[in-house]
């Protein structure tokens, strides 16, 4: 009977730790895969989405802005590890490489048809036309010394559009810019 016990003892601590190993090992995977790094000597930023520094609409479905503020999230990290201010500026491109790869480019939503909001820290969410940014301008800020600020950016197509289901698309890519020069771009 003791041999029993100790017999299940030793089988049930292999059974976890497996159990143990194999889901760090899945956690560190999903981790590696959605979070990608990009540094310049100031500015450190993590987007935290499995797309990266891509924005994607696939399914034309026109909502209201209700419900395109509880859409999916692009989320990324800005951190500034200088302990002087740094200026920031996010801009939303075409990803004209993206186009040019699906030979897509009549197919793309036109910009006065999709919507785009952005919630930067705690503040509140700042909603836009794609069509009305100013030189692909989304947001414009100064990270104080060593401050770390959380980006929320969601897209959605406007309640009246008329193509909804449509096969149309859109590619476009999220840049994160310090003094005009491109902090955040994906490689891959």
């Amino acid at each position: 009977m003791k041999k029993e016990l100790i017999k299940n003892v030793i089988y049930t601590s292999i059974i976890l730790l497996i159990a143990i190993i194999s889901t760090y090992i899945i956690y560190d995977k999903f981790k590696n895969d959605r979070e990608t790094d990009f540094n310049s000597k100031s500015l450190e930023v993590v987007y935290h989405n499995s797309t990266k520094d891509k924005i994607e609409i696939t399914k034309v479905t026109p909502v209201t802005d209700s419900v395109g503020l509880s859409s999916n999230a692009y989320r990324l990290s800005i951190k500034n590890n200088l302990t002087v201010g740094v200026d920031y500026t996010i801009k939303i491109k075409d990803d004209l490489e993206k186009i040019l790869e699906d030979e897509c480019g009549a197919s793309q939503i036109s910009k006065n048809d999709i919507r785009i909001s952005i919630k930067a820290g705690k503040g509140t969410n700042k909603i836009y036309d794609l069509i009305d940014l100013e030189d692909d301008i989304l947001f414009e800020n100064t990270l104080k010394a060593l401050e770390k600020e959380e980006i929320v950016i969601r897209v959605w197509i406007n309640k009246d559009s008329a193509f909804g289901g449509s096969n149309l698309h859109y590619h476009g890519l999220i840049q994160v810019l310090e003094n005009d020069s491109i902090v955040a771009i994906n490689t891959k």
